[in-house]
């Protein structure tokens, strides 16, 4: 079956990352994943939490919100905290960067990761994941003292995949999400390492064949991200990236 917006099974979205979105943040970026969009800010703090007070290693932590009219129908603000689906997803971003943050390197700081979806069309986490590493390594760059090569063992990247009528798709959008037999994210580092997958049968379980299937083509649109993060990170002077 054709993929609502023409796409083959294992084809991205059109991704497109601006970096310095904003003026006052240490990195900020912009990513989109078709009409997906959702800014990355990544701050950095001269403290730690009391929990790592003393012991010379820093911190990255994430937060995660929608804005009221980022979806279909205007959602409440989160006024009262985090729901417990924002909690889940702020979490497991904060988890994604710090597998590949070498956090003694950071010294006694915190690196605040905000994510905030302005548009949302499915898979706004993994979006966060892929536009907030490079927030995070911007961040980085811009602290005198840092080094950012030191402080980063590898880039990171997430990708959804599910089962759509019965095929095996890469980067799902809201309508094959709301649909899908199977939703999965998988969130993967530059080397091939995986840090999370999230995986669901919505309808009917699944056996391992499809999990094989799924995980493969989430590799390589992962490869590709990745790929994306690299090309920026190479060229400083550039703002605006596409995949």
């Amino acid at each position: 079956m054709p993929r609502p917006d023409g796409r083959a099974p294992d084809q991205l979205r059109p991704i497109v990352v601006t970096r310095d979105f904003l003026l006052h943040p240490e990195g900020s970026v912009l990513v989109e994943f078709g009409a997906t969009k959702v800014i990355c800010t990544a701050s950095v703090e001269d403290k730690v939490p009391p929990f790592l007070k003393g012991q010379g290693q820093g911190w990255v932590t994430a937060e995660y919100a929608m804005l009221p009219r980022s979806t279909n129908t205007r959602t409440p603000r989160e006024n009262r905290g985090p729901s417990g689906r924002s909690q889940e997803i702020q979490r497991l971003v904060g988890r994604a960067l710090r597998a590949v943050i070498d956090r003694s390197k950071l010294g006694e700081r915190t690196v605040w990761v905000d994510c905030d979806v302005i548009q949302a069309d499915g898979g706004t986490r993994t979006a966060a994941i892929t536009g907030g590493f490079l927030a995070v390594a911007d961040a980085i760059s811009r602290v005198p003292s840092l080094q950012p090569t030191a402080a980063i063992r590898e880039c990171v990247a997430a990708i959804s995949v599910g089962v759509v009528q019965g095929q095996a798709v890469l980067d799902l959008n809201y309508v094959e999400d709301s649909g899908a037999e199977v939703d999965m994210n998988v969130v993967m580092t530059g080397a091939g390492e995986f840090v999370e997958v999230q995986g669901t049968a919505e309808q009917v379980p699944f056996g391992r064949a499809r999990l094989d299937a799924l995980l493969a083509i989430a590799e390589g649109g992962i490869r590709r991200l990745v790929g994306l993060q690299r090309r920026a990170l190479d060229a400083r002077a550039e703002r605006t990236f596409t995949l």
